[in-house]
């Protein structure tokens, strides 16, 4: 087999991405529900999504990469996007889809690798630590840890509560698991916490049986002409930017340790990668789940040997496997997800040590990026400042570039949204 690698290395290495990766199949569903949507289609759908993904990953892009519903992005799909804008799922799925289809567009064009070049990798190391503050945020709020409060906004909530003390029992075993090195801590902390709260008797156990008519609930559900129509420019542009650099991201942190850069510095099969991303976005939606995208967990298995598709089959198809075993636990309650949530935030913050901090020309636009999400609750409006504040100091600094021309066009956008366009 090629690069240095053999069968038995590649899936032993696609069964360790999937044991760090596998909290999606009840994360995923229990944070889409909240939308309307149903959560046995939905627990299909990010099944199957994820075992597509991976597949088409390690078959045409021959790469330990595997995909699955983004956190992050599932959390604005639902928290921003319909219960925040009012906008109904079918709608969002159409929104989803459009990112998919522009995205693939993009790809083919060769503007996606252009815009890639043309922003800094401090903003993307802040987007995706701003987002990763944001599912945080969510995690303790629907854990109770955290509670709105009239005068400062937010407070701490009431940690004696079942809910909140379950949360943080959750946190610290996902925690102690990972000082552990044990690669499925959190999902190991998810189903542990979840079990200890069906023996304190503070959820109904209700295990279910998954038909696969249910996935008929969702799958070309998608409203296309609403979300064309509704919003569409700020949602399209969250779905666009945030899987873009997610997974630049991803690939970032797994194709050097994986041997997969090259003498001049670009990654191999990148434009393969970007399809795969992109197709697997557009079937998402069309089955009915949040934005498909490439999982930084997949450096547990390139940290295990996987060097090939190979890896990414496998985990493809324990994927597949999957669905005989999750309905076993049934809806998860907040306190359950809460620990994965807070826990793939602290994941995601180790990006902010790729922020320059003393170079104030991008040290301020990732501030912003890493402040203004969480605390406008939109990635959109964080990115959107990001982007901005960027834009408006190369031009004032007299550092424009002229290869930057896309990403000044897209910061005037930017400038007439918040001018003009009301926002959430």
């Amino acid at each position: 087999m090629e690069r240095d690698t053999d069968w038995r290395t590649e899936i032993v290495a696609g069964c360790t991405t999937f044991a760090a990766m596998a909290y999606i199949i009840f994360v995923n569903p229990a944070l889409l529900a909240e939308t309307g949507m149903p959560i046995d289609a939905v627990t299909i759908a990010t099944c199957v999504c994820a075992a597509l993904g991976s597949i088409l990953m390690g078959l045409v892009a021959n790469l330990p990469l595997a995909l699955a519903p983004g956190m992050g992005l599932n959390a604005y799909f639902t928290y921003s996007v319909v219960k925040g804008m009012g906008v109904p799922w079918q709608v969002a799925l159409g929104a989803v889809f459009l990112s998919g289809v522009v995205f693939l567009g993009l790809t083919l064009a060769g503007i996606r690798q252009l815009l890639v070049a043309a922003i800094p990798r401090e903003l993307h190391a802040a987007v995706s630590a701003g987002i990763g503050l944001f599912i945080a945020f969510v995690g303790l709020r629907n854990a109770g840890i955290i509670v709105s409060n009239k005068a400062t906004t937010v407070a701490l909530g009431n940690l004696r509560a079942p809910s909140a003390a379950l949360a943080l029992f959750g946190i610290l075993l996902i925690t102690t698991l990972q000082v552990f090195r044990v690669r499925a801590a959190i999902l190991a902390g998810v189903l542990g916490t979840l079990l200890i709260g069906v023996l304190l008797h503070q959820v109904a156990w209700h295990p279910r049986e998954l038909h696969t008519g249910a996935l008929g609930q969702t799958a070309l559900q998608l409203n296309i002409r609403g979300a064309l129509h509704l919003g569409g420019f700020e949602i399209l542009f969250v779905f666009l930017f945030v899987d873009l650099f997610d997974n630049i991201g991803t690939l970032l942190a797994v194709a050097e340790p994986a041997g997969l850069v090259q003498a001049d510095g670009t990654i191999q099969h990148l434009r393969r990668i970007f399809l795969v991303d992109a197709v697997s976005t557009v079937a998402g939606a069309l089955i009915g789940t949040s934005t498909v995208t490439s999982y930084v967990e997949s450096g547990a298995g390139v940290a295990a040997g996987g060097r090939t598709g190979v890896a990414a089959v496998t985990t493809g198809l324990l994927f597949l496997v999957s669905l005989a075993v999750a309905p076993l636990t049934g809806p998860l309650p907040g306190f359950a997800t809460a620990p994965a949530l807070v826990m793939v935030g602290v994941l995601m913050m180790a990006s902010v040590v790729r922020v320059d901090w003393t170079e104030p020309r991008v040290a301020l636009p990732a501030f912003l990026t890493l402040l203004a999400i969480p605390l406008t609750y939109s990635i959109a409006t964080g990115v959107s400042l990001g982007l901005l504040a960027f834009a408006v100091l190369e031009l004032v600094t007299g550092r424009a570039r002229r290869d930057h021309s896309l990403l000044y066009a897209l910061a005037a956008l930017l400038l007439m949204r918040f001018l003009y366009l009301s926002h959430a």
